[in-house]
């Protein structure tokens, strides 16, 4: 069985990633990309389905600890042993030809006998590759497409279809082991120095974290998070994935098993901030024409997410001989939500790219042409019903915040004419504005239950609507705000953290089995709301709460369980930290408020 997932600690190229565990093994690896076939997928599975473990010997006798390196995800796992102690250093450092990843194991006291066990298994699991000895040292292992070197001073030998090793580490004494992906119709790559690309990691992250601008009381979390971000990214294009791994389940045993592998246009506005803000521009840069490139063509065919070089078909499939984490099945591979139609979605672009123009980036030629064709397309859809923010398998309704933020597209489309001297219909645009405005106070509104619902006819709360305040369409002051805050707080408040909406029956409206823990971003949402009513002992306090759950080294899944006290769901979630990162700015004095900053344009007209 896989350990929990706060045991789990990250390291990538920014390009792939793995997940060690605390006990030495690497139980996640997905090469050459981050959503390509893994090659230890036992994090899904058993060992048997690819793993690779590196520990002193005697186990059960063993007491680690890990951190960073400082401004690094280059990893430091020391193991206590009878016999000693020893620290095993995890990296993969900065991509050059091909992926690498660096394990380097060094004497600290006594004399530690150390346990090798390597089972590579490509395509997520299913595919035994063959090994065989190099010359010069080390091995060899191919199946299809797929090759992997291993290089070691250390004597391996197979155990059934396992590779493994047995060596001591004494003070002072450095053992290396570097793998490397290569297309099996290629010649190896050159070996590399362990203990050198170990040292050239720690300094290009050093450098890249130097650049972070923010200098507020919570500096170690939002660099922390901010290296998560850098680390989801997918260099050559600037993609930024959700997550990196497929099917973690929002509650052990559930079916809600999703691939996060892919790049969500959804989180385009809240990165945007946060990288600006953080002063990351090249990065904001990036993404914002990874977004232009991916979205390129007939606005109709706009997807929810994309591939990290833009791909669209990202075909969902399962995988039976994965039998999941903790159980929980099916383990998927893909994912069908691409299809949906979701109406919030061209706000979300419209807003980013508004972003991008305040925030000062140098604009796009294409981008304004862009934007007006999605214009186009939403002014014939918004009145549609879809499968909205949460992506469910259900039935398609008329979302509140798909509503919303069908509004926010047209807001900033005349933003834009007004900020930025773009030319568009803007009588039209307005009357537009007005009407979807106009038809969400009315429609959306419950009077009996005080609040703003999930959907139209609804009488279910949803903690997306914690955004319109943000979004700008109704500020936090107006009494419908504050009652619909209010009742979240006392129906999807729980345990002191906020369900996205009520998942606990089969009466959940998604179209899946019940059960799910509570969703990080929507507990910073209300963090943030707090922020905006002047509520900042609470926004503090909810706050410190969020921070409580990361793991040991700073890592935040999608959803925790409060009861069970665990994190659930796919980790790193990209989301997640990037709501601790705006949630940070919005309480920092002196720092960019992201909160009051997405909606306020002085200069730009109003649609309410």
């Amino acid at each position: 069985m896989a350990l929990r997932i706060e045991d789990y600690a990250l390291v990538g190229d920014t390009q792939a990633v793995g997940l060690v565990g605390r006990d030495g093994s690497l139980d996640w690896l997905c090469l050459p990309r981050f959503d390509s076939g893994a090659c230890f997928a036992a994090l899904l599975g058993t060992p048997e389905h690819g793993r690779w473990l590196i520990a002193p010997v005697n186990g059960g006798a063993v007491r680690s600890c890990r951190r960073y390196r400082e401004g690094t995800l280059v990893l430091e796992t020391t193991f206590t042993t009878p016999e000693g102690t020893v620290r095993l250093v995890d990296c993969m450092p900065p991509r050059g030809r091909t992926p690498d990843v660096v394990r380097l194991v060094e004497g600290v006291e006594g004399r530690v006998p150390m346990r090798m066990e390597l089972v590579l298994r490509f395509d997520s699991g299913s595919v035994v590759p063959w090994v065989r000895k190099r010359p010069g040292g080390g091995l060899l292992a191919v199946a299809g497409p797929d090759a992997v070197t291993l290089d070691t001073p250390v004597a391996t030998r197979g155990e059934g279809l396992t590779t493994v090793a047995d060596f001591t580490v004494a003070k002072g004494q450095r053992v290396p082991f570097v793998l490397t992906w290569f297309p099996s119709h290629e010649e190896p790559p050159p070996r590399l120095d362990a203990a050198r690309e170990v040292e050239d990691t720690t300094a290009w992250w050093r450098e890249w974290s130097a650049r972070c601008t923010y200098q507020g009381e919570w500096r170690d979390a939002v660099l922390s998070s901010l290296m998560v971000l850098k680390a989801l990214t997918y260099a050559p294009t600037g993609g930024i994935v959700a997550a990196a791994t497929t099917s973690l389940p929002e509650w052990p045993g559930g079916v809600r098993n999703w691939d996060y592998r892919y790049c969500w246009l959804r989180d385009a506005t809240f990165t945007l901030q946060a990288l600006l803000h953080a002063g990351y521009r090249d990065e904001a840069a990036a993404w914002r024409d990874w977004l232009l490139r991916s979205v390129a063509g007939d606005p109709s065919k706009l997807q929810i997410m994309y591939g990290v070089a833009g791909e669209r078909r990202l075909t969902e499939a399962e995988a039976p001989w994965l039998p999941g984490y903790e159980g929980s099945a099916p383990v998927r591979l893909g994912n069908a939500a691409v299809h949906q139609l979701q109406l919030d979605v061209p706000g979300e672009v419209m807003d980013a790219l508004h972003q991008t123009r305040r925030g000062g980036l140098a604009p796009e030629d294409v981008a304004w042409s862009m934007q007006r064709a999605l214009l186009r397309f939403l002014e014939g859809n918004w009145e549609r019903p879809d499968e909205g923010l949460w992506e469910v398998r259900g039935h398609r309704q008329h979302f509140t915040f798909s509503k919303v933020m069908a509004w926010v597209a047209f807001d900033r489309a005349l933003k834009g004419v007004a900020s930025f001297g773009l030319d568009g219909p803007v009588a039209r645009w307005r009357r537009l504005c007005d009407r979807i405005h106009a038809e969400v106070c009315a429609r959306a509104w419950d009077d009996h239950r005080r609040a703003f619902t999930q959907a139209y006819g609804s009488r279910k709360l949803d903690a997306s609507l914690l955004l319109m305040p943000q979004v700008g369409f109704l500020p936090v002051t107006d009494p419908r705000m504050r009652d619909t805050v209010a009742a979240i707080e006392r129906d999807l408040l729980r345990d002191g953290f906020v369900r996205r909406y009520a998942t606990d029956s089969e009466d959940s409206g998604d179209g899946l089995p019940g059960g799910e823990g509570a969703f990080l971003a929507c507990s910073f949402w209300l963090a943030d709301c707090y922020v905006l009513m002047g509520r900042e002992a609470d926004a503090r306090a909810l706050f410190e709460r969020l921070l409580a759950v990361r793991n040991d080294v700073g890592l935040l899944s999608e959803e925790y369980d409060p009861v069970g006290r665990r994190l659930l769901g796919n980790v790193p979630q990209a989301f997640s930290h990037v709501g601790l990162i705006n949630t940070a700015l919005n309480l920092t004095p002196g720092q960019p408020t992201p909160a009051l900053e997405r909606p306020s344009e002085p200069t730009g007209p109003s649609c309410r």
